[in-house]
């Protein structure tokens, strides 16, 4: 029997343990000699073609990092819809005690903010110009929209996300805010253009600069300094915080939420949205090496809410996001796509492929309701 073959049977088996518990769409297998079998029943939505023999291996280990890998190097294509394929991990298994170890080893080594500066500059330092291909034409916001409908554009739904933000805090010009994580300047532009003073918090390098060329640009009444939001100390209180995505990054939530009380004045609202999940770590091998690297996990809403408890922060408000962030992740994806010859021309397949993986991957999980995502307004008494 054909290499080929015994891997084929070897899905099949994996398929049939999982029946009933999970579904999979038809698809098919298509090995490096053109040979092909079909799984399911109807037509096939997507085709796995095997470009080599060390495809076949790679996804004969059924194991989730090797098999990104094997896509990444071009290896294994993807024909069809990707999304759809990407629920096939479910039949994976992910072998990742020794980067899951290291990722915990580092900061007890080096700190957690000098952990966080290293970790934080592999994503967000790739130069803006990709980002940009792929976020909101009007914001380049990074985390997700709130949309009134499916087909909303999402350069509306964002507006609507950051308008919302401004509402839960009562923001109004003249007042404080102190925004964790600057990224591309969403946040800043908008709240700025409403004559909020915005104090935005980065550790990238190239984050600072960009969105510093904003509030040059349009002398928005803001500022953008190259600190860890953990060392943060100006000697003031603000009159309200604002955290879009970055909670995933602050594993440490007890101490994250000293250190708002300390920087919130009483009566200050603090806003923050994250995506999340069930239990801690729960993000694989992939995700922690080729994306974003370090110990920070997705939000686990229950752990937070435990937390807010035994702090004097009042809960305001928990919103469910998991449909919006679903839209949020397709939209990128799909613009990601759209621009892949550009993307691979400028900085290689790789890049491209990776990121195709991380939000294609994100909207079938946000999808499938393996992920989720909230909304959650604290108050200060």
């Amino acid at each position: 029997m054909s290499k080929f073959n015994r891997l084929c049977d070897l899905l099949e088996k994996n398929i049939r343990k999982t029946s009933g518990a999970i579904q999979f769409p038809p698809f098919s297998l298509v090995g490096p000699e053109g040979n092909s079998r079909i799984f399911g029943e109807g037509f096939p939505v997507f085709s796995l073609r095997l470009n080599s023999e060390q495809a076949v291996s790679q996804l004969s280990t059924l194991d989730q990092e090797t098999i990104a890998r094997g896509y990444l190097q071009g290896d294994i294509d993807v024909e069809g819809k990707i999304m759809d394929a990407l629920a096939l991990r479910n039949l994976f298994s992910d072998n990742k005690l020794m980067n899951f170890a290291w990722r915990f080893i580092q900061p007890f080594l080096f700190g957690q903010v000098k952990s966080d500066k290293k970790w934080i500059a592999q994503h967000y330092d790739i130069e803006e110009d990709f980002f940009l291909l792929f976020l909101d034409n009007r914001h380049r916001a990074y985390s997700q929209a709130i949309f009134s409908s499916d087909d909303e554009p999402l350069e509306e739904a964002e507006s609507r996300k950051f308008q919302f933000a401004l509402d839960a805090v009562h923001a109004k010009p003249g007042d404080r805010i102190l925004e964790i994580g600057g990224g591309w300047g969403s946040f800043v532009e908008y709240a700025g253009q409403r004559g909020i003073h915005v104090t935005s918090l980065t550790i990238s390098e190239r984050s600072k600069a960009f969105v510093q060329q904003i509030i040059d640009d349009q002398q928005l009444p803001c500022k953008i300094i190259l600190e860890h939001f953990l060392q943060h100390n100006p000697g003031i209180q603000y009159d309200a915080i604002v955290n879009c995505g970055v909670t995933e990054h602050l594993p440490d939530y007890a101490g994250s939420l000293k250190q708002y009380q300390k920087l919130l004045k009483p009566g200050g609202y603090l806003y923050l949205d994250a995506s999340a999940d069930r239990t801690r770590n729960s993000h694989g091998t992939f995700m922690n090496k080729y994306v974003f690297e370090g110990n920070g996990h997705l939000m686990v809403l229950h752990d937070y809410l435990a937390e807010v408890a035994k702090s004097p922060f009042l809960l305001k408000g928990v919103w469910d996001d998991r449909y919006n962030y679903f839209l949020t992740c397709r939209e990128w994806a799909k613009r990601l796509d759209a621009n892949r010859q550009q993307i691979e021309e400028r900085w290689g397949k790789w890049l491209h492929r990776t990121f195709q993986l991380y939000l294609w991957g994100s909207a079938e999980g946000f999808y499938s309701g393996n992920l989720q995502a909230y909304r959650v307004v604290l108050q200060l008494p």
